[in-house]
């Protein structure tokens, strides 16, 4: 299974890995850490020297309630940073986690090589069209309503199966709409209680069936440190158990804050015959 990449191709028979990194003042866990060029490249060469293939850059802050921001901020947040790291990164792969079309093709442009949309493009209409222009891998992800009102929007009769169809129907557009390189994500804590994101990941091998290669975001989210009572600063251990379990049940690019940790999980059940 490979991912056309511009004019390269990411192989995703080993699972890959997705870094983390939010230009944010108000993101759940590294808000406004990374508001210098020195602070984001130092994290950047930290990602690869620790193992990452994508580096995931994000300029909207997607936790539930966040605040909205126009598309000026959030394009003078992003769009320096990706010419930065494409100037001192050549190699690297780069995401824009966007839902708006605007920034991802003016992201594109720039050095971005994956449109990470939360959206599936049911926030900005021209979103499918501009991604199938730009010719660009696309991350169809599941979420109700926004990231201001979708904790509102948890009433499932069966989860598993309404996201499938989400998603599979979001394929059919994506593809209607000359996209080629499609990566789909279950979208967890997006519109997702904490029962029902593990009822997601322990259903994670029924999203095989649509034959695309899955991303898991479960990072020291909510579902990890509510349910162990512990701050957002010490799910580290419990990320890790649960990017195991994700590994385990066929995801094909985990994204993380925690690369390093990540990666020794991947060498280990790469050891495992299972």
């Amino acid at each position: 299974m490979n991912l056309k990449i511009r004019d390269k191709l990411l192989n995703l028979e080993q699972p890959k890995i997705m870094a983390i990194l939010n230009v944010t003042p108000d993101s759940f866990f590294d808000g406004g850490k990374f508001n210098t060029e020195i602070k984001v490249l130092n994290q950047v060469e930290k990602f690869i020297n620790e193992g990452a293939d994508i580096i995931d850059i994000g300029g909207y802050s997607s936790r539930p309630g966040a605040k909205n921001i126009s598309i000026e901020i959030e394009l003078k947040r992003v769009i320096s940073n990706i010419k930065l790291i494409r100037k001192e990164f050549p190699e690297i792969f780069i995401s824009i986690d966007t839902f708006r079309s605007e920034v991802a093709r003016e992201s594109y442009f720039s050095g971005a090589d994956i449109i990470n949309d939360i959206s599936g493009g049911n926030l900005d209409t021209e979103m499918l069209k501009t991604v199938g222009d730009l010719g660009a891998p696309y991350i169809l992800m599941h979420m109700r309503g926004n990231p201001q009102n979708m904790s509102l929007k948890t009433n499932y009769k069966n989860i598993t199966q309404e996201i499938l169809d989400y998603l599979s129907n979001g394929i059919e557009l994506a593809k209607e709409n000359g996209i080629n390189d499609i990566i789909i994500d279950p979208g967890f804590g997006f519109a997702k209680n904490i029962k029902q994101n593990f009822t997601l990941l322990n259903n994670l091998k029924d999203f095989k069936v649509l034959n695309y290669p899955i991303l898991v975001g479960i990072s020291r989210k909510s579902m990890i440190y509510k349910t162990l009572n512990i701050e957002v600063q010490e799910a580290l251990n419990g990320t890790t158990v649960l990017h195991t379990v994700a590994l385990l049940k066929g995801a094909n690019i985990i994204r993380t804050h925690d690369v390093k940790e990540l990666m020794e999980c991947i060498k280990l059940i790469d050891e495992l015959d299972c």
